[in-house]
């Protein structure tokens, strides 16, 4: 049901676990994945003249590492796997994710996501609900840690 899988990757923690499901998915399904991590982050404070080339440069590397990370930890797994390195610096990454997802015919979405609420939500955005509110493919939406730990006690206390 579920072939081709887009998995977008940030080298986080809860990106790791959305990652995991994917290969789980993939591995029973017999799909594939393609990993995607956009470049989307302006430094907070702007780099000295002429050393937006090193940023840039720096934050594409990272990119690339964290791919290959993520593409050797589904190969591990003996899934499918391909990459591919967005730049949109400054852009909504949730929209590029969203055009991969179109141009490469996912049929599936895997999304890490932070759990953030209130405030952090506003000021910090939400790539995963931009996802999930225009994605014209099912998204599977994988909470970090903490909150599936949480929920987990919640549901075991309401029982």
């Amino acid at each position: 049901m579920y072939e081709r899988i887009l998995v977008p990757i940030d080298g986080s923690p809860t990106a790791t676990r959305g990652l995991s499901e994917a290969i789980k998915l993939a591995n029973r399904r017999g799909g594939r994945l393609r990993l995607v991590h956009v470049v989307d982050e302006l430094p907070a404070m702007l780099p000295p003249a002429g050393a937006t080339d090193i940023v840039i440069a720096q934050l594409r590397s990272a990119g690339e590492s964290i791919l290959k990370a993520g593409a050797a930890q589904a190969r591990d797994a003996g899934v499918q796997v391909e990459c591919k390195l967005i730049e949109e610096m400054g852009g909504q990454a949730g929209l590029r994710i969203l055009e991969e997802a179109q141009s490469w015919d996912a049929d599936l979405i895997v999304c890490g996501t932070h759990g953030r609420r209130g405030l952090r939500r506003v000021v910090m955005g939400s790539d995963a609900e931009y996802v999930v509110r225009r994605s014209p493919v099912p998204v599977l939406l994988v909470p970090n840690a903490a909150l599936a730990t949480v929920a987990t006690q919640s549901m075991h206390t309401a029982a």
